[in-house]
């Protein structure tokens, strides 16, 4: 019996660390091997506390975000930039300062990398028109639109089902928060992706309104529907095998709680959403053996950190919490989650896979 219509999870989402060569203002570094053209890149270096970068290809090259940070977007000449989404990866360049944020020689970095549907259409379907690029079997489409200030205004997604999670954030104009809207806390909530907040309930980021196949809605906040200003949304819907979205409860013990994903994942963030905490970021590619406890936090410009047995037990068919640390496993502690496939547990014509 078929489980899954996505064999091979890195035709859509792959990690790629790499380690920058760039010397130079104006030196370039060709990164390769992500396996296809990525629509959408978030980069950290991981031996500095620099700023986790985001890229992505409505908005364009040297369009920079942070995750950390608040900030509008910015042309990130100073530090350096992504100036080029290539067909295997993408390519960087040295700022006229350092390459502190994408290529600094000698300094590790890691790539986490999406492919949307390509270049943007204009989508009609809400009350806002947005541009969309979309990629509907693999549940990802990246969004534009500007916002009118009226709650209730609606916004075309494009993935053809109800997204499970949404990151929102605002390009222009004053400084504003990121806004997360996910399936398992629902639309009278949201998370702050920059932030150690726990869940907030407000009707200004989605109005109350869960999203449906074609639109999400959005409520009054600046943040997320600022008159004349225009917003980028990263949507994911749930694809079995592929990807999966949603929550557990903490059991303060060392050996935590499972979490069944149907996959092996490849990328897991989490984040507690009862409490503050930090959002905690894992992958296969740089934890080669489990624990999985080299350490990333959307919401920190830190350093990659590891040891302390904080960290997650990736297995073929979900994930293990090995820690008591509250922002892992507090018991009775609340927790979302997103998590992309390294591999299927079961494959699409029935056959289970065996995990590395």
């Amino acid at each position: 019996m078929a489980y899954t219509t996505i064999d091979k999870p890195t035709d859509y989402f792959n990690t790629k660390t790499y380690t920058g060569t760039a010397t130079s203002s104006g030196d370039t570094q060709a990164v390769t091997g992500v396996g296809f053209q990525p629509d959408w890149v978030w980069i950290k270096n991981r031996d500095g506390a620099y700023q986790h970068v985001l890229y992505d290809v409505i908005r364009g090259v040297n369009k920079e975000l942070r995750s950390s940070q608040t900030n509008a977007e910015i042309d990130s000449g100073t530090n350096g930039y992504l100036s080029a989404f290539n067909s295997d990866g993408f390519t960087t360049t040295r700022g006229t300062n350092t390459g502190n944020h994408v290529n600094a020689n000698g300094s590790g970095f890691v790539s986490w990398n999406w492919k949307a549907g390509g270049t943007a259409s204009s989508n009609t379907n809400g009350s806002i028109t947005s541009s969309v690029s979309a990629n509907q079997d693999a549940g990802f489409s990246i969004v534009t639109y500007d916002g009118t200030g009226s709650a209730g205004a609606t916004v075309g997604h494009g993935l053809g089902v109800a997204p499970s999670m949404i990151l929102a954030k605002k390009m222009d104009g004053a400084a504003s928060n990121w806004a997360v809207y996910h399936k398992s806390l629902g639309a009278t909530k949201y998370l702050i992706l920059n932030s150690t907040t726990a869940s907030v309930t407000s009707n200004t980021r989605w109005n109350n309104v869960e999203p449906t196949s074609s639109v999400f809605t959005v409520g009054s906040s600046g943040d997320v529907n600022n008159n004349g200003e225009t917003v980028v949304a990263y949507c994911f819907a749930e694809k079995q095998g592929y990807s999966k979205f949603g929550s557990y409860t903490g059991n303060g013990n060392a050996d935590g709680t499972f979490v069944y994903t149907g996959f092996k994942p490849a990328f897991i963030i989490h984040k507690r959403t009862d409490a503050t905490g930090n959002w905690n970021m894992h992958d296969s590619t740089r934890s080669l053996i489990n624990t999985a406890d080299e350490r990333l936090y959307s919401n920190l410009s830190n350093a990659e950190d590891s040891g302390g047995d904080y960290g997650d037990d990736i297995l073929s068919n979900g994930f293990k919490i090995r820690t008591t640390e509250a922002s892992w496993n507090a018991s009775g502690g609340s927790y979302i989650y997103m998590a992309f496939a390294e591999n299927p547990f079961v494959t699409s014509t029935g056959i289970p896979t065996t995990a590395r």
